[in-house]
């Protein structure tokens, strides 16, 4: 186990201590299940060593970002204060602090940290949330079918249909159970993604000074571009049914040519039971046209409850688990993307996680979702809208038309 040389005297104070000093303040955090909490577990561990008057434990659950607000959404309701620390999804903080389920960090400075994280946690000039660890959305392929055919990782869609159609003309009947694309076009998170990515990078944005800053046009193109994906064969009929793990169990089934996943597929694709173990490549999302390629911001934050009974030692807290050593540690042991640039040509980090010096340009152009309050019925609307459009139901046309309405009245 490798950690920094101020985590590892934290945690030889453990062993040191002869007589453990009875806790004064007991404080609860809650991390996501599928976030490793066993890791961050460790660094508490070190936390406690140095603050031996302090006690912390873990409550965990959801195994995704909707099953986390969920539950957190009716705790923050209810005024608990059993939780002290929230681990939130990126696209939380605004919400949690416009609802006033959480506290500020006035005297925080984040210009250490990667850009977006900045922006993504500051709201009306205060900061509402610390970074946990960083994401983003990547590319995934086939590096050794793409080097077969002498194919470059595409840098526009364009690019990408035409090398899946490469591959499959060559690859002939064993590429009868070869997607060329997988992608999340169930009505879920992941969704609201599928459609930014080529949005943004026609230059548009959607959410200016929290007023709507919609294009009609460039929607519309966001959208018939993945419902070409499906009526080309280039995605599977049914992607409309597809979440993001089965994205990731299709890649490392061998099933597909080009992923569109978060940082959380890689380790799945590189244990020994993988189809695709050393084979796989990872590169920008593509850019619609001559247009910017542009990926979804993801990771995860820090925040306080409103309601914690320990405001101080909890904030004292959130800072720690935000600090560059707990950073470093979690991307050594956890395989979690760092959230400061320089960590990425750390040397124990480049020996643990090689890949993430190809991460670090995703994550540093990576764009965050809407930041607002209601970015919950902002979500629902295009999440819903992106998958009726591939389900059929609706045509590209008037999937843009119907989404603009909605998000009016939501966006004023």
């Amino acid at each position: 186990m490798r950690m920094t040389s101020l985590i590892r005297a934290a945690l030889g104070a453990c062993v040191l201590a002869a007589t453990p000093a009875l806790a004064e303040t007991e404080l609860k955090i809650f991390v996501s299940s599928q976030h490793q909490p066993d890791v961050w577990r460790k660094m508490l561990d070190a936390y406690e060593a140095q603050n031996p008057d302090v006690k912390v434990t873990i409550e965990t659950g959801g195994n995704t970002s909707d099953a986390q607000a969920q539950y957190l959404n009716t705790v923050m309701s209810a005024k608990d204060t059993n939780l002290d620390v929230l681990m939130l999804d990126v696209i939380r903080p605004a919400q949690y602090a416009a609802a006033g389920w959480t506290t500020h960090f006035p005297e925080k400075d984040l210009s250490a940290y990667v850009p977006a994280y900045r922006e993504a946690n500051t709201v009306d000039g205060e900061i509402v949330a610390l970074p946990a660890f960083a994401d983003a959305m990547f590319l995934y392929y086939r590096k050794d079918l793409l080097e077969k055919y002498g194919i470059a990782p595409p840098e526009t869609w364009e690019e990408l249909t035409a090398a899946a159609r490469t591959v499959a003309d060559g690859e002939g009947a064993a590429a009868a159970d070869l997607q060329g694309l997988s992608f999340q076009g169930k009505a879920i998170e992941g969704a609201v993604c599928t459609f930014l990515l080529p949005y943004w990078s026609q230059g548009k944005q959607l959410v200016s000074g929290g007023k709507l800053d919609f294009d009609r046009d460039a929607a519309v193109r966001s959208l018939a571009l993945w419902k070409g994906f499906v009526d080309d064969g280039v995605a599977k009929k049914n992607v409309s049914e597809v979440a993001t793990d089965d994205t990731r169990k299709e890649f490392q089934a061998g099933k597909v040519l080009f992923a569109v996943n978060w940082s959380y597929a890689w380790k799945h694709f590189q244990r020994p039971d993988s189809a695709v173990a050393g084979k796989v490549g990872v590169a920008r999302l593509p850019a619609l046209g001559s247009g910017e390629q542009s990926s979804c911001l993801g990771g995860w934050e820090f925040g306080v409850s409103a309601y914690s009974q320990h405001q101080e030692e909890a904030k004292a807290l959130a800072e720690f688990l935000s600090g560059e050593d707990v950073s470093k540690y979690m991307a050594v042991n956890g395989a979690l993307l760092p959230t400061y640039p320089g960590l990425y040509t750390d040397a124990e980090v480049a020996s643990a996680a090689p890949w993430f010096a190809q991460a670090l340009p995703v994550v540093e152009t990576a764009r965050a979702r809407p930041v607002t309050p209601r970015y919950n019925e902002v979500s629902e609307i295009i999440r819903t809208t992106v998958n009726s459009v591939l389900a059929g139901v609706k045509s590209p046309e008037d999937g843009a038309a119907e989404m603009e309405s909605r998000l009016r009245r939501v966006l004023r």
